[in-house]
């Protein structure tokens, strides 16, 4: 018994939301954790770019369908 509303399709096949979401919501964690750290100034100066990527990925992720 096979109900083709149910099969997933097209993007929610290939990207499923959670695992995406699940990476972008680490990347803006990792970010933070740069942000704070006292020993890398290197580390220091990539924070903001690494919470930016993931911010941005999250507002694109929360767009896919369930």
């Amino acid at each position: 018994m096979s109900d083709s509303a149910t099969a997933k399709t097209g993007v929610s096949r290939w990207f499923p939301r959670g695992p995406w979401e699940a990476g972008a919501m680490t990347l803006i964690g990792g970010g933070i954790i740069m942000l704070v750290q006292p020993w890398s100034i290197d580390l220091y100066g990539y924070s903001f770019v690494t919470i930016l990527a993931g911010t941005a990925s999250y507002v694109i992720v929360s767009h896919y369908p369930e």
